[in-house]
C-alpha cells in the first residue's frame, strides 16, 4: 500500500481508530490550544473520570497525545507530528480519489 511508508498496518489502524471517536477528537482539539489536565478534561464531559482516562489512553497509544506529570495531575498535550502524519495519509487518499474522479470524467466525456 502506498500510504504505509515505514509504519505498520496496526500503527495506522490505531491512529485512525483513535480519531474515529468524537470525544477523542474533541480532546485532541482541546489539547491543541491548551494543555489541560485529565481532571480538567473529565469535568468537561458527561462521563466518568475513568472513561475520560480511557479516551486519553487510546490517544496516547496512537501517539496523538502525551501525558506529562505536573504535581498530582497529568497534563495532556498534542503530538503535532503524529497529527500531521494522519493529515498526510488523508491527503494521499485524496490524491488517489481525485485521480479516479478525473478518469471517470474522461470515460463519461468519451461516451457523449
Amino acid at each position: 500500500m502506498v500510504v504505509l511508508r515505514d509504519e505498520s498496518e496496526e500503527s495506522l489502524n490505531q491512529l485512525f481508530r483513535a480519531l474515529a471517536d468524537g470525544t477523542r477528537r474533541d480532546i485532541l482539539a482541546r489539547s491543541l490550544t491548551e494543555t489541560p489536565s485529565v481532571s480538567d478534561l473529565a469535568a468537561r464531559y458527561d462521563m466518568s473520570f475513568a472513561a475520560v482516562q480511557k479516551h486519553v489512553a487510546v490517544l496516547e497509544r496512537a501517539g496523538l497525545v502525551q501525558k506529562h506529570p505536573n504535581g498530582r495531575e497529568q497534563l495532556v498535550s498534542t503530538n503535532r507530528a503524529r497529527l500531521r502524519r494522519a493529515s498526510e495519509l488523508l491527503d494521499q487518499f485524496e490524491v488517489i480519489w481525485r485521480q479516479r474522479m478525473a478518469q471517470l470524467d474522461e470515460v463519461l466525456l468519451e461516451e457523449e
